[in-house]
């Protein structure tokens, strides 16, 4: 069969490994001119308008971030994603939404592994999913965090379908809103008989992709009514039994605990003990760069919350805290709206001040100052972060709490939200 490997990054190199076999015939294809790590003696189309060149091939295998729509081709269209749910022989539980995904599958796979069985974790969070592929056994859970990138174009969903909050993210790259909620809506739209979707109990575009769908049940999470997982006097409890005191989870805010509550809701599918779901919770200390606790210098303590890209994101981090509160925030505007952002900025006394950074700064200052007259908002011209953090470390005072929560993308100053994660960790552990 003759393939396109369209897009050449992390995950087609390993949809180039995969379909490297001697039935076939590969062909790496990126609108890169220069291409890294590219292997010796591969055909490649590489340029400027290289994914409109692909009449010829059997299959397109296109990276998760590039658009259906870019690839002009008369063969079929395909993912990596989309080759896992094909041939994958375990249940699957597929996690979606715009911000806590990859908490929220760690969870899962965390109780699944107290209860004993083996799980594989894949997606953004965990490995390469056609990397584990031939390992999976049918008695294996996986667990998959799926974006919007991801559920594009899938023709099959999920055996049980987490779809957590859906605010607007990622418009630089969907068309339009409609667009990202319509990829997302996939994780529900091809699911059968004795299938189960649990969503967000309060978002409209939650239950919009859990109602897009006629087969299977769908439940909300954290209230009481439909039988998922909520909180009670301080408690998990699915009805009225209780499962687990809150405090076994070891995650900060509110936003978490909701997610937990999700997370149990799905390993209860799976006859997971209660002991087990309280072990699972107590040894997942968290992911990095999500409100990750760095250290406390001089009686201020120090969080990265760098994978916070969006402003709802960062609504969740700066919520988790009654300490005072300085927050550095920007970089990239996604074409995000900043709007609740502000508002929830107006209504949370214990932030003090606001340290704006990178390209989209003078905005993000000027609607602040708008926002609120008691809010000091400080507007920084450097373009590296060791000069940032010394800033608000500068502007802190015992018992303070600096957070790096940028609300924003980070290509203006760093190659990813990780080196902005990590560059921050290092600087905060080096004052």
């Amino acid at each position: 069969m003759k393939i396109a490997i369209a897009g050449y990054g992390v995950e087609g190199k390993a949809s180039f490994n995969y379909w490297n076999t001697p039935e076939h015939e590969l062909t790496i294809v990126d609108e890169r001119e220069i291409v890294d790590d590219l292997p010796e003696g591969v055909a490649t189309i590489l340029g400027e308008g290289a994914f409109s060149k692909l009449d010829g091939f059997d299959l397109v295998v296109r990276t998760a971030s590039l658009d259906p729509a870019k690839i002009t081709t008369n063969g079929k269209i395909w993912s990596a994603t989309n080759e896992f749910f094909e041939k994958c022989p375990a249940p699957i539980i597929g996690v979606t939404g715009t911000k806590g995904k990859g908490t929220t599958a760690s969870l899962i796979a965390s109780m699944l592994e107290a209860s004993g069985k083996t799980v594989w974790l894949i997606g953004n969070i965990g490995k390469a999913s056609l990397e584990i592929l031939s390992a999976v056994q049918s008695d294996d859970v996986v667990v998959y965090e799926l974006s919007s990138f991801q559920l594009w174009d899938i023709e099959r969903s999920p055996q049980v379908a987490l779809v957590l909050l859906i605010e607007p993210d990622h418009l630089n790259i969907h068309a339009d809103f409609n667009d990202y909620v319509g990829a997302k809506t996939n994780i529900r739209l091809f699911q059968q008989d004795g299938d189960i979707c649990v969503y967000h109990p309060t978002n409209e575009y939650s239950r919009q992709i859990a109602r897009s769908a006629d087969k299977g049940r769908i439940l909300r999470y954290a209230i009481a009514d439909d039988g998922g997982v909520y909180v009670k006097e301080g408690a998990f409890y699915q009805a009225e039994h209780k499962i687990c005191s809150v405090e076994a989870l070891q995650l900060i805010g509110q936003h978490n605990v909701e997610n937990a509550c999700a997370a149990i809701s799905a390993v209860k599918f799976y006859d997971v003990t209660d002991s087990a779901i309280e072990k699972g919770l107590r040894e997942f200390k968290g992911l990095p760069h999500r409100i990750e606790f760095v250290r406390e210098l001089s009686g201020v303590k120090y969080y990265n919350d760098s994978f916070s890209s969006a402003p709802s994101a960062t609504i969740a981090a700066m919520k988790s805290f009654t300490e005072p509160e300085i927050i550095i925030i920007g970089g990239i505007d996604k074409g995000a709206d900043f709007t609740e952002l502000m508002g929830a900025l107006g209504y949370q006394p214990n932030v003090k001040t606001i340290i704006c950074m990178g390209d989209i700064r003078h905005k993000l200052a000027d609607l602040m100052r708008q926002t609120s007259s008691q809010l000091q908002v400080v507007v920084t011209e450097e373009r590296t972060l060791q000069p940032i953090v010394k800033l608000a470390q500068s502007l802190a005072v015992f018992g303070d709490v600096v957070l790096l929560s940028p609300a924003c993308a980070s290509f203006d100053m760093f190659k990813d939200f990780y080196d902005r994660g990590d560059q921050f960790r290092n600087i905060v552990n080096q004052l």
